[in-house]
């Protein structure tokens, strides 16, 4: 019997110049990585700081792609478009910082990874809307493999658990739209 092709789903960001244009620019990017193809990328969504002190909203969405790769080979292949695309890492610096391009592995299939470099499934995934809302709007029916429950049931959840915060401590969230001219390139249609 052949092994099942894992569903891998990336979070993209950008907080630091056209959020849009650097979303499409990475999406572009992750098609020309060897051993990478995408397959759909949700809509952009605006999202204001989530633990971390900025006066930049950030553009967010979420893809899903296919990859021929390993998991800590997919994530070097991440980090070097994130470093290709202006984004600097300040090791004296700690925290969240803002930044042009943020490229994170949220899930690699069923595969529960902990090692310095990565942890598989995203380890705040379940907390953020940002995550959440263009997850479930490409994968609503991907079951989580630790929460063991569907996305939009995490998104369920938060949403409840979101609006019996004190209305200054909620996390705030837009949807927005790709240019017109992305439209196709962006849901991955031929």
């Amino acid at each position: 019997m052949a092994a099942q092709v894992p569903r891998i789903f990336i979070g993209l960001g950008s907080n630091l110049g056209d959020g849009i244009g650097q979303l499409l620019a990475a999406w572009n990017m992750l098609a020309m990585t060897p051993g990478v193809s995408p397959l759909r990328l949700s809509s952009p969504y605006r999202s204001a700081p989530v633990g971390m002190t900025s006066s930049n909203w950030f553009t967010n969405a979420v893809g899903e792609i296919r990859a021929d790769l390993a998991p800590l080979e997919l994530l070097r292949r991440l980090l070097a478009i994130e470093a290709a695309m202006g984004r600097r890492r300040h090791p004296e610096k700690t925290g969240y910082q803002d930044r042009t391009l943020d490229l994170d592995l949220l899930y690699y299939g069923e595969l529960k990874l902990v090692t310095p470099e990565l942890c598989l499934p995203h380890p705040r995934r379940q907390e953020r809307l940002f995550v959440l809302e263009p997850l479930a709007e490409i994968a609503g029916d991907f079951i989580d493999c630790q929460m063991r429950c569907s996305v939009a049931a995490l998104l369920a959840e938060l949403r409840q658990h979101q609006r019996a915060l004190p209305e200054g401590h909620r996390q705030r969230l837009q949807a927005a739209t790709w240019p017109e001219a992305a439209q196709r390139f962006s849901s991955g249609g031929p």
